[in-house]
């Protein structure tokens, strides 16, 4: 556990998403499974660049794969919670990008903090491109 006064605030990440949890998102100790929390940054950071990248995951060329993501957990979060989901961009690279992102209840510092990276990739070979320009563009106002 890290101490509260570590927990980044809301102003520290350019996106919040809102988000609320589902029954099924409880586990049997009554809060929110830790995996869920990944299926929280996932989503976040899709909606993020298909709503302003422009990122066509049906039928684009270009990709993006997960290679690596962590959580640190401080406060649980329970069903009928309502969320957000903070993301910023820790660092921007040629075909990889790593996302800083954090759970927020009502208020308060982060309950959750975690990151993600991205590499994006062309669909068919499956290996490294340097992300696309409309994308580019929509990370680094995150960065």
């Amino acid at each position: 556990m890290t101490d509260a006064n570590t927990r980044p605030p809301r102003d520290a990440f350019g996106y919040l998403c809102p988000l609320d949890t589902r029954w099924s998102d409880n586990d049997l100790y009554g809060h929110v499974n830790n995996v869920t929390y990944y299926s929280y940054f996932d989503s976040t950071i899709n909606r993020y660049l298909i709503e302003q990248g422009g990122l066509d995951i049906h039928q684009g060329d270009v990709i993006a794969y997960v290679v690596s993501s962590g959580c640190e957990y401080f406060e649980a979060a329970a069903y009928p919670e309502s969320l957000a989901v903070g993301m910023r961009v820790d660092k921007l690279g040629n075909s990889s990008v790593r996302y800083g992102l954090a759970v927020f209840g009502a208020e308060g510092a982060a309950k959750a903090l975690g990151h993600v990276v991205h590499v994006f990739v062309n669909r068919e070979s499956g290996r490294p491109v340097p992300i696309p320009e409309p994308l580019r563009k929509a990370l680094e106002k995150l960065a």
